[in-house]
């Protein structure tokens, strides 16, 4: 096919921010936030890529081929054997950098999606695939996974790809998101994991995921027990001290407070919104640094793709489709 054939498509996308891990669920749970990055992705005549970016990220992300949300278009296109067109991206960001708030992820799943969108009518992506695809990229589906799909999501890898399955959360949870000024590198936050763990923490962490499933789905009042973790996070909290201060604060007067993803933000699991205002106030007292508060919402929709002008489409809310 030529990609001629695709002159004068527009599509607009919209990714939540997410929050992996929610304590001991490390590189499986995820959770989808009211918090977006938009994109609008037209074809033009001439070749290559340009990106206009606003918002986050304005004046320091690349806005040439190099840049993120191209790579994944550009992924997708390949891997359906699609001539790539010449684009144009305005994109108008929100979700921070660095912060452990899915944003390398949303610009995965916006690529991924505004591909979807151009090609449609002329190759059809169900769920699975577009899984596989941001996980082709991002390399482990957490974070990607309520992205694309929105809600609580718990994601595994098979031999044959990626699989999620999407839950509704209870509507009590009410999430607070505590974003430092400071950045994180999630390579660097890897690199502080050990290879091998003690059986019991492995044992603690499999309850405690198990468990956080059902507070969050079922019983909000089971979340601070149910975000107690021994896997990941004592590891990188040398790396952050200051978000493992309020953490341990936070949790000694009853809240259920963990790093989003890789940080240094804080999640804060809420089982009513009081709860989160006065964890919002109580880190507001005590840190020795400024951090934002973001009172969110959980988005249970994901990303939509939408051609311009036409409404939006939802990805889907099945769990393990076929491929």
């Amino acid at each position: 096919m030529s990609s001629t054939d695709l002159r004068g498509r527009t599509v607009v996308v919209k990714v939540p921010a997410t929050s992996a891990n929610l304590g001991p669920g490390f590189d499986t749970l995820g959770l989808a936030l009211a918090l977006y990055d938009e994109l609008e992705v037209s074809v033009r005549d001439e070749p290559g890529a340009t990106v206009e970016v606003t918002g986050v990220g304005e004046g320091e992300v690349p806005t040439d081929e190099s840049n993120l949300v191209v790579r994944a278009i550009a992924h997708t296109f390949e891997t359906v054997g699609v001539p790539l067109p010449g684009l144009r991206l305005r994109a108008r960001n929100n979700i921070p950098h660095g912060r452990g708030m899915g944003s390398s992820g949303a610009a995965i799943v916006s690529g991924i999606m505004a591909a979807k969108g151009l090609l449609e009518g002329v190759v059809d992506l169900d769920a699975q695939q577009l899984l596989a695809l941001a996980n082709d990229m991002e390399g482990h589906p957490d974070n990607v996974a309520p992205a694309l799909f929105g809600g609580l999501t718990i994601a595994w890898v098979t031999p044959d790809g990626p699989r999620f399955k999407k839950l509704i959360v209870h509507r009590g949870v009410s999430p607070l998101v505590l974003v430092p000024e400071t950045v994180m590198s999630t390579a660097l936050a890897r690199s502080l994991q050990p290879q091998s763990v003690p059986h019991e923490d492995a044992v603690f962490n499999v309850s405690r995921s198990a468990l956080l499933v059902a507070a969050l789905i079922q019983s909000p009042e089971l979340l601070h027990a149910a975000t107690e973790d021994k896997l990941h996070q004592s590891y990188r909290a040398s790396a952050m001290p200051e978000t493992d201060r309020l953490i341990t604060l936070l949790r000694d007067n009853g809240f259920a407070a963990v790093v989003s993803g890789a940080g240094p933000s804080i999640l804060v699991l809420g089982s009513d919104p009081g709860q989160r205002l006065a964890a919002a106030r109580l880190v507001e007292e005590a840190a020795e640094t400024r951090w934002q508060p973001l009172m969110l919402a959980v988005d249970f929709k994901g990303a939509t793709v939408a051609r311009q002008e036409a409404a939006a489409v939802d990805v889907t809310s099945s769990d393990t489709p076929a491929a």
